[in-house]
């Protein structure tokens, strides 16, 4: 293993995706693979650096090195310096052409890279070997052009340009780049590629990934498997459903047509789901377990907002009445379900992006079967949110009855696809949607105060309504 230099230091812990900014960095490579260049301009190498500082974190780090400057990337420009044989330069990966068409690629040729010295050519010591995956039945594509996607907290995402075999345009491809590393399985690859070998167009469709080995002395055999990359269609010039909702709202327009059909959606995401990954029946000792969980996130929510603790009494009501209500049975889901993950394709409907789950939450639970409802329940919390929006820039007006109305046409669309009356799961939904609510309670005391109301107002219309027979 290796440290790394001080321009990749002081680089990375300006990047937005960096974790670790509140405290001093303890950077290491612990591997690293390179990838040829197409064109034979750069030189690529992928590297894997390991904050130690507090809580470990693994970062995979992408380097071009070029001989003279990169027209148009002056931005992305990480270093410079003079060796024997001239001037060198250190772009960011993703902004160059060169390491996104040897991506593309690695992803589209089911390629193999093996593991490459560091950067001062200090030898990294960990053995590391990463895999391009193309999906079946992807059709050939050559690359034209790539740009990378601007405003990503925690991963970089790539834009490609394609044409055909017979070099016609092709939909474009995004390829999201993780930056934050994680052993087992990424959710976002593994639930879309689930849906779309079932057939279903509810996300977009996928093109491949790339997985890598690297040591980890935390795994029983000392490595570690994840992956690095996720290469899917792009849908350009569409909108998310919470612009749509909220320009809705805005002018009083009814949504409930669409917020039927999204529900309608969301009730086949889960019907895929269910039927080709693995589900099982909900059992006592997990109802304990997610009601407890329930539990916890209160205590630190009302630690973090004190005004919160007056609910004690009522929600202890509600969450003992979820706990002697049924459940449906575990299976995959979504996880951090929003309008914002959602997005209005014309011709096609409401389709479904990010499947990587609550960002708060270990990856490795992220990928345990869970319960739908909490799917359910964030869409609810999320048309909330639109007329909460709305009421914070419109103190004299209200678009309660409007959200109202689409919480019910959502929830009508679901069951009249599943066949699952969620009335029957009132109090768990409840319950599900009193959790949400609490989570983004502590977001806003944190980040927004000024929307805590929105959160607090509807922990209080919940509690009430639990309480009428």
């Amino acid at each position: 293993m290796t440290g790394v230099p001080d321009y990749l230091e002081t680089w990375m812990t300006r990047q937005r995706w960096y974790a670790g900014k509140s405290r001093a960095p303890q950077l290491q490579v612990i591997g690293g693979f390179g990838i040829a260049d197409p064109a034979g301009s750069a030189v690529i190498r992928v590297y894997l650096v390991l904050d130690h500082a507090e809580h470990p974190l693994l970062y995979q780090v992408p380097l071009t090195e070029r001989s003279a400057p990169l027209p148009g990337a002056e931005n992305a420009l990480i270093a410079s310096f003079d060796v024997e044989t001239g001037r060198r330069y250190i772009y960011d990966g993703p902004h160059d052409p060169a390491f996104a068409e040897a991506l593309l690629r690695m992803i589209l040729d089911d390629g193999e890279a093996h593991a490459t010295d560091g950067p001062s050519s200090a030898n990294t010591g960990g053995p590391l070997v990463a895999h391009g995956h193309h999906t079946p039945n992807s059709a050939p594509l050559r690359f034209v052009a790539s740009r990378v996607l601007s405003g990503e907290q925690s991963n970089t995402s790539i834009v490609f340009q394609v044409a055909g075999t017979d070099s016609a345009p092709s939909t474009p491809i995004i390829c999201k780049l993780f930056r934050a590393l994680h052993h087992g399985e990424n959710p976002d690859v593994t639930l879309t590629e689930a849906l779309g070998a079932a057939g279903s167009t509810v996300a977009p469709r996928s093109i491949g990934h790339v997985t890598a080995d690297w040591p980890d002395s935390g795994i029983a055999d000392g490595t570690a498997t994840g992956h690095l990359a996720f290469a899917q269609e792009f849908l350009p010039d569409v909108e998310d459903a919470w612009r749509v909702a909220v320009r809705a709202a805005e002018v009083s327009e009814d949504f409930t047509e669409r917020a039927r059909a999204l529900g309608v959606t969301t009730a086949e995401m889960h019907e895929t789901l269910h039927s080709v990954l693995p589900s099982r029946a909900t059992t006592p000792s997990d109802i304990a377990t997610t009601v407890e969980s329930m539990r916890h996130r209160f205590d630190l929510a009302a630690a973090e907002v004190p005004m919160l603790a007056g609910y004690r009494p009522a929600l202890e009501r509600v969450y003992r009445e979820a706990a002697a209500s049924p459940w449906p049975a575990l299976q995959r889901i979504h996880g951090d379900f929003h309008l914002g993950q959602v997005l209005a394709v014309p011709g096609r409907g409401w389709v479904v992006l990010d499947f990587e789950g609550e960002p708060m939450r270990p990856m490795s639970e992220r990928s345990l079967p869970d319960i739908p409802l909490r799917d359910v329940a964030g869409m609810l919390r999320s048309f909330d949110y639109v007329a909460g929006s709305f009421a914070l820039a419109h103190p004299v007006e209200s678009v309660a009855p409007w959200a109202s109305a689409c919480r019910r046409a959502f929830v009508d669309g679901y069951i009249a696809r599943s066949g699952r009356d969620l009335r029957e799961h009132r109090a768990v939904l409840d319950a599900f949607e009193i959790d949400k609510a609490l989570y983004e309670a502590v977001y806003e005391a944190r980040n927004r105060p000024g929307w805590l109301a929105i959160p607090t107002l509807a922990i209080t219309r919940l509690i009430e309504r639990s309480s009428t027979p």
